[in-house]
């Protein structure tokens, strides 16, 4: 599904993300490592925010590099940035359907659409007209989550999820993740919580400044003692 290969990212002299490769196929895949690794610049290559300095990514075949952000979200990709970019002042069903606008596929299955995001997510459907930028934290972050989804993508990318919730709601919504991967949606998960990460992918890479650590299975990471050392706090 999706191939990245030696990719080189830099913003003008410095050097973010370096010869890094990774592929995701029908998975979840985490991409773990502290602040500042590179894990968001490896992201928006991805997405086309910002361009490889050298390297390859390809999606089904194709590569995405020539392509800008809006091209590639119609080619099948759904990304969940860390600070959700909501519409405050408008409700939740607005913004669920700004989610499908502009893929044609999903607007004309805005209503199985609809109700595959309320099976996950039912708290959106209680919340239907009520205001995003009045709702908590973790509820908007349930929103973009189910906003992404809303656009039938074949992957989903999300970047650090977790960030700013609390311990009960960061928990709840991993268990969103996982009723999420259940359905058969392909997923990428950039995460600085590892024991929480660590449940929901199938394999996993560490980023360390900008180069590929360690890349392994979600069981293999969680016994390895670097990372329990590192990153689990063991």
């Amino acid at each position: 599904m999706l191939e990245v290969k030696n990719v080189n990212v830099s913003y003008g002299r410095i050097q973010v993300v370096t010869d890094f490769s990774f592929s995701v196929g029908e998975e979840a895949v985490g991409l773990f490592g502290p602040n500042g690794a590179g894990k968001t610049t490896l992201i928006n290559s991805i997405i086309g925010l910002v361009k490889p300095t050298s390297g390859e990514i390809l999606f089904e075949g194709e590569s995405l590099i020539p392509y800008e952000t809006h091209t590639i979200i119609r080619k099948g990709i759904s990304v969940v940035p860390q600070d959700g970019e909501l519409f405050p002042i408008m409700n939740v069903l607005e913004n669920l359907k700004i989610g499908a606008a502009y893929i044609k596929e999903a607007r004309d299955r805005i209503e199985e659409r609809l109700d595959f995001v309320f099976k996950i997510f039912p708290i959106l459907k209680e919340r239907a007209y009520q205001l995003a930028g009045t709702m908590s934290g973790g509820q908007q972050r349930m929103l973009a989550v189910g906003r992404a989804l809303m656009a039938v993508p074949r992957l989903l990318i999300l970047d650090e999820p977790s960030v700013g919730l609390q311990p009960s709601l960061v928990s709840e919504l991993f268990e969103k993740l996982l009723a999420i991967k259940s359905e058969g949606v392909s997923m990428i998960l950039s995460e600085q919580n590892v024991r929480q990460g660590l449940k929901v992918i199938d394999r996993g890479y560490v980023i360390e400044n900008g180069t590929l650590a360690i890349e392994s299975t979600a069981e293999d990471l969680m016994h390895n003692e670097y990372v329990k050392r590192s990153y689990l706090g063991l």
